[in-house]
């Protein structure tokens, strides 16, 4: 049985498990203990100092989400002493910190800013004794702003980028006063190995690290009468717009969601999970090619595994990191390219437009989808593929600027033409959601039946953990599959870059057996992306993830290639999976990735 630790805080005594911490002891009395520094899917660092406490016996004050318990300790975390050397740390704190919150992005979910108010601290402080330095702004990249003169140095970006995500674009540079986050040779993050993701963003506590926005030219764009606005949203949004709405955490909003769209003026309101199901044709027929040439031509060129092209952080990263596995990458663009593609080509035959007319938005839960939209290969349409980007968070400023009450909204659905989808494409929005959708569909073309797991979940590949892996052994083939027959197809699924890392490093040494490899940038997929409402943590994402599993259950249609919207792509336009127009509009040629 495991020894527990007896304490005492402010007079209640408690009972934890060794290695618990104060502040975490001290949660579980519902006591609450300010920080900055700390966050709960980081390391712990002690950097801050907001979260100070008073150890009975001890000569100094003990930073809470640093010290472990011990056995007979009493703390006190409301004494003049402690309360006095909070606000002295946060009046430091805001001497180096450019205080124009009405000016600032973040400005109303700011951590410091919340503490500042409930510090009441004024002009009479520290703040006015201290020059404020002139720092630059980083606004290079299409994703991310870096603004060091709001940065407090509590170093939760250099964490994140380190160690849930193993690129290291951001680090501590100097010393003393002059020490600040930097990149490499100060260098702006869009010439650095920064992917994007936004995982920075996500765990920023003040404004120092924001998503690039472009809410006025999205505006701008709805009220020129001249302009037909197409909106298409990711899976992951619907399941996670809410929070920033006043509705709780891991509720499905998609009626709303799409009903809010129509008042903000979009003359067409379309869905990404559409070529989320197309994706999974193109994808899956890619991979029974590789299959069949490296079994049955006996090519020794094929690059297997084959991994998912979904995430563009994960390309970013693996075009840094891994040049030479690019070849191992489907040709598929993501979701959200294909549907740029689409709208300016099949959507603009179909309604009689004029491309050039049209403005394409996305709303996706994901920084990084902002720079893949204006990556140069993405204009197979003639144009621009998609026009702007939008994260949750944006969409959920625009809903707020309308001034529309997003709770008492009815339920509509998407427009038709390219707003019809399957359970299969929902679950993107969750790792192992593409493992999933593939599999579905692949199992039953090759086989005639459905895959032999109840109610459709394939829940090896279900589950938080950074790394899955699941086999699938392929039994009574159609004849035109036989080749296929008693084959065992191995599959991985990571996400968050670090555990990609752990994957791609074992495929690069050889010692990896998989056929198939998922991999998303961001922690639990993009349900965790770096674009999803603030704050985030396991317990939030685990509820996401709870809710993009029912809204799966609770669909009519389930597999990709049920889709009557992708039938009738096929027979109207597309005419087949990996034809020549689908190779032209929906897929990338390794070269456009080389030089990246």
């Amino acid at each position: 049985m495991e020894t527990k630790i007896n304490l005492e805080i402010d007079g209640i005594n408690i009972s934890v498990e060794k290695g618990t911490t104060i502040l975490e002891a001290a949660r579980r009395l519902n006591i609450k203990i300010p920080t900055l520094c700390h966050h709960p899917d980081l390391c712990v660092a002690g950097n801050c100092r907001v979260c100070v406490v008073e150890q009975e016996g001890a000569r100094t004050l003990q930073a809470s989400c640093a010290t472990p318990v011990s056995e007979g300790m009493v703390i006190f975390t409301n004494t003049l002493k402690v309360r006095t050397a909070r606000k002295h740390i946060i009046e430091l704190l805001l001497s180096e910190h450019n205080s124009e919150c009405t000016k600032c992005y973040k400005n109303g979910n700011c951590e410091l800013q919340s503490l500042a108010a409930d510090y009441k601290i004024t002009n009479d402080s520290l703040i006015d004794l201290v020059p404020f330095k002139n720092y630059t702004i980083d606004n290079f990249s299409p994703s991310i702003i870096k603004d060091d003169s709001k940065c407090i140095r509590c170093q939760r970006c250099v964490r994140t980028c380190e160690q849930l995500q193993s690129v290291s674009a951001l680090s501590v540079a100097y010393k003393g006063e002059h020490m600040k986050i930097s990149t490499f040779l100060e260098k702006p993050m869009f010439e650095v190995v920064c992917t994007n993701c936004g995982q920075c963003v996500n765990r920023c506590p003040v404004g120092a690290l924001v998503e690039r926005n472009y809410i006025d030219e999205v505006w701008n764009a709805i009220y020129d009468k001249n302009k037909h606005v197409v909106v298409q949203t990711a899976p992951a949004v619907r399941i996670a717009l809410g929070e920033d709405l006043g509705i709780e955490n891991g509720e499905i909003v998609t009626g709303k969601m799409v009903a809010a769209l129509r008042k903000l003026g979009f003359d067409s309101v379309l869905d990404t999970d559409f070529t989320a199901d197309l994706t999974i044709m193109e994808e899956g027929t890619e991979l029974l090619t590789m299959l069949k040439k490296a079994i049955v031509d006996k090519d020794s060129s094929v690059a297997l595994p084959m991994a998912t092209s979904c995430s563009p952080g994960w390309i970013k990263f693996i075009e840094h990191q891994y040049p030479q596995l690019l070849p191992n990458l489907s040709t598929c663009k993501s979701p959200q390219q294909m549907f740029g593609a689409l709208a300016k080509t099949y959507y603009a035959e179909k309604r009689n437009l004029n491309p050039a007319d049209i403005i394409s938005v996305s709303i996706m839960p994901c920084t990084a989808k902002k720079y893949e939209a204006d990556r140069p290969e993405m204009r197979s349409s003639g144009y621009k593929d998609v026009d702007y980007v939008l994260t949750t968070r944006e969409l959920a400023v625009m809903i707020k600027q309308a001034g529309l009450d997003f709770k008492s909204l009815p339920e509509e659905k998407c427009d038709s033409i390219m707003g019809q989808s399957t359970g299969a494409a929902v679950i993107f929005g969750a790792s192992g959601g593409v493992m999933e959708a593939a599999l579905r569909t692949a199992y039953e073309i090759i086989t005639g039946k459905e895959i032999p797991f109840e109610n459709l979940n394939i829940t090896p590949v279900r589950g938080m953990q950074g790394v899955k892996e699941a086999s699938l052994k392929i039994m009574d083939t159609l004849p035109e599959w036989n080749f296929l027959e008693g084959v065992t197809l191995n599959t991985a699924v990571a996400h968050g870059l670090a555990n990609a890392k752990t994957v791609m490093d074992s495929v690069a040494e050889g010692k990896a057996n998989y056929h198939f490899i998922e991999i998303m940038a961001c922690p639990d997929g993009c349900l965790g992306g770096g674009g999803q409402p603030i704050p985030t943590c396991r317990e939030i994402r685990v509820k996401r993830n709870e809710a993009i599993y029912r809204e799966d259950a609770g669909m009519a249609l389930r597999k990709s290639h049920e889709n009557p919207e992708v039938i009738q792509i096929y027979q109207e336009f597309l005419e087949k999976p990996l034809g020549h127009k689908s190779h032209e509009l929906l897929h990338t040629k390794y070269t456009d990735r080389k030089s990246k």
